[in-house]
C-alpha cells in the first residue's frame, strides 16, 4: 500500500508520487511554512495553482528545503483568466518565475471554462511546452467526459492526468471510466470530501477494525483504486497521519462498502459553468 515514496507512472514514463500535499486555500503567508513542514515530514509532491495565489510561498519553501530539484514533484495550473494560446505560454513563464524553478513536473488546465471557448487553444500551448521539453507532463483538471472526448478528437498528446473532485460521496464514475479508456491517470482533490467522509459510520467501522483513522481509511480506498491523492492540510500531525498508509490493506468487501457511499454530492464548482479566475 502507498507511502510517500510510492509512485504512479504517467503516460510518457514520468513518475508522480501517489500521495502529495495540496495547498488549495492555504493563505499566501502560510504556504511557505506548510510546504516546508510537508517536505520535512517526507512529502515529495506539492500541488499548487496560479489561482491559489500562493505559488511564491511554495517556491520559497522549495528553496528553504534545499532538496535536489528532481526530488520534489511540483504541479501548478493555468487559471481561467489566462486561457488562450499565447496567454497560456506567458502564464507558464509567470508561474515558473513565482515558483523560482526552471520547469514544472506537471502543468494542468485548471478548468475547462467552456463559456470562454479557449481551453482548446490552451491545450495546444501545453502540447508545445511538452514538445519543447519545457514541462515534464501536461494534463487537465475538472474535465468531464464530454471535454475529454472533444480533446481526444484533436489532441496530439492526451493528458497524463485529470485532477478532479473525488471522494466517497462523489465518485465521478463516468469521468473515471473515460480516463481509464484514454489511459489518463486520475488525481483526486478533496479526497476526504473536505472532511465529510470522515463522519461516515462505514468509514469509522473499517477504521476501528484496522486501527486506522477515518482519513487513512478513505485515502487507502483511493490508493487501492490507483488514484493519486493530494489531501490538503496545514497541520503537521495530519500530514503524518495522511502519509501513514504503508501496510494498509482494505478487503474487497471494505472497498465495496466505501463505494456504496456514493451520493452524487459535489462540494466544489460545476465544470460546465465555473468561470472565475481566482479563488480569492
Amino acid at each position: 500500500m502507498a507511502h510517500l515514496h510510492t509512485t504512479v507512472t504517467l503516460p510518457g514514463g514520468v513518475e508522480i508520487p501517489q500521495v502529495g500535499l495540496g495547498v488549495f486555500q492555504v493563505p499566501p503567508d502560510e504556504a511557505q511554512r506548510v510546504v516546508e513542514e510537508a517536505l520535512a515530514v517526507g512529502y515529495r509532491h506539492v500541488d499548487t495553482a496560479a489561482a491559489y495565489v500562493n505559488e511564491s510561498g511554495v517556491g520559497a519553501a522549495l528553496r528553504a528545503a534545499a532538496l535536489p530539484r528532481q526530488e520534489v514533484f511540483v504541479t501548478s495550473k493555468l487559471r481561467n483568466g489566462d486561457q488562450g494560446y499565447d496567454a497560456t505560454l506567458r502564464a507558464y513563464d509567470d508561474t515558473l518565475e513565482r515558483l523560482g524553478i526552471d520547469a514544472l513536473d506537471l502543468y494542468l488546465i485548471h478548468w475547462p471554462n467552456p463559456a470562454a471557448g479557449l481551453w482548446q487553444d490552451s491545450w495546444r500551448a501545453l502540447e508545445k511546452l511538452l514538445e519543447e521539453g519545457r514541462v515534464r507532463a501536461i494534463g487537465v483538471s475538472n474535465f468531464l467526459a464530454e471535454h475529454l472526448r472533444e480533446l481526444e478528437m484533436f489532441a496530439s498528446h492526451l493528458p497524463a492526468v485529470n485532477q478532479i473532485e473525488v471522494h466517497p460521496a462523489f465518485q465521478q464514475r463516468e469521468v473515471i471510466a473515460e480516463c481509464a479508456r484514454l489511459a489518463i491517470a486520475v488525481e483526486a482533490y478533496s479526497p476526504l470530501g473536505q472532511g465529510a467522509a470522515l463522519d461516515s459510520e462505514v468509514v469509522q467501522q473499517i477504521g476501528t477494525a484496522h486501527g486506522l483513522s477515518p482519513a487513512q481509511v478513505v485515502l487507502a480506498w483511493h490508493v487501492h483504486q490507483g488514484r493519486v491523492v493530494i489531501p490538503k492540510t496545514v497541520s503537521r500531525e495530519r500530514m503524518v497521519e495522511n502519509a501513514a498508509l504503508a501496510g494498509v490493506e482494505l478487503s474487497a468487501e471494505e472497498i465495496t462498502a466505501v463505494d456504496g457511499l456514493e451520493a452524487g454530492t459535489r462540494i466544489g464548482n460545476d465544470p460546465r459553468t465555473f468561470a472565475l479566475s481566482q479563488i480569492r
